[in-house]
């Protein structure tokens, strides 16, 4: 079987940075033919920093890194350092990165790669706001038939908000975005909070990664040994959710997850409930579905395959 062509739009963000990694380690099953950065989680001169810190981190130059939209479509930035540290990927001292960005917009980069690969050859792989996706689909609807699939880490059902009571972080930052993208018509797949925070890196799994004995395996355990101290306090959790590798995960072993086609409704005008994601998980309404909403991971297939993967960088 080929390597599934994919582009990681992304705002590193420690979990971030485990997806591109995990991407990075995995030719065999993903073809990463670029990142784009948004803002998200830090603003874009950060998240386009990271990116590249996190490539040459992996020992991997050439893959190009492009830099996106910089703000919501219709409303000011809200970011997360007090999640992800003032830089976004504080916890490693890595250096200052030496790969260039390129040129090209993010969202042209994403609209001429989708024109020039054939019709369902290429999968979206969102771990931030939808910004750059939905405005280059805005930009150019032609696009929008030729996504092979949208794979997302975004939402809540079961477990509602983190940054809100009712909305998750990604959609709530560019709920217009989000609305777009879920009302596309572009196969969905979606990891929810609902799944990711199945996903925790506990003191033995980050042990693990620590004894891999490489500067990659070092780096992602103190990633973690940072990150978890904002859900120790938050949840009471066992560790750090590992939320955007499990987009990464889903693309080697889908098996690891379980979920339901439902319909998901993006809220984009009430500010009580603004970017919560509505998702008919009963069936209660006669909308059709428009999504796979994961619901369940084997936790400890998935660190399996992430520490397996990471050993080899």
């Amino acid at each position: 079987m080929n390597a599934r062509k994919i582009i990681i739009d992304t705002d590193p963000g420690q979990d971030d940075a485990v997806a591109i990694l995990l991407a990075l380690a995995s030719p065999d099953e993903i073809d990463l033919i670029g990142i784009t950065c948004v803002a998200g989680n830090v603003p874009l001169d950060l998240t386009t920093r990271n990116a590249r810190i996190i490539c040459e981190l992996a020992e991997r130059p050439d893959v190009p890194i492009y830099a996106g939209c910089d703000r919501p479509l219709g409303r000011a930035l809200v970011t997360a350092e007090h999640v992800h540290g003032r830089t976004g990927l504080d916890g490693p001292d890595l250096p200052e990165p030496t790969i260039p960005l390129q040129d090209q917009h993010a969202v042209d980069f994403i609209i001429d790669t989708l024109r020039a690969h054939p019709a369902d050859t290429v999968t979206l792989c969102p771990i931030g706001p939808l910004t750059n996706i939905a405005t280059a689909f805005n930009k150019a609807s032609d696009i929008i038939e030729k996504v092979q699939e949208i794979i997302l880490m975004g939402g809540a059902y079961f477990e509602v908000g983190n940054i809100t009571p009712t909305a998750e972080f990604n959609i709530y930052v560019d709920p217009d975005a989000a609305d777009i993208v879920f009302s596309s018509g572009v196969s969905i797949t979606v990891m929810p909070l609902d799944v990711t925070h199945k996903a925790l890196v506990t003191r033995p799994r980050n042990d693990a990664f620590r004894a891999l004995g490489t500067p990659v395996g070092t780096a992602v355990a103190q990633m973690s040994d940072f990150f978890e101290r904002y859900d120790r306090e938050k949840y009471g959790s066992a560790g750090a959710p590992l939320h955007d590798p499990c987009v990464t995960a889903y693309l080697i072993a889908p098996s690891l997850f379980s979920g339901r086609h439902v319909n998901v409704a993006v809220e984009t005008t009430s500010e009580l409930t603004m970017g919560m994601t509505v998702a008919d998980w009963w069936g209660v309404t006669d909308r059709a579905p428009n999504a796979l909403f994961i619901g369940d991971v084997d936790a400890d297939g998935f660190f399996a395959l992430l520490t397996e993967r990471l050993a080899r960088l």
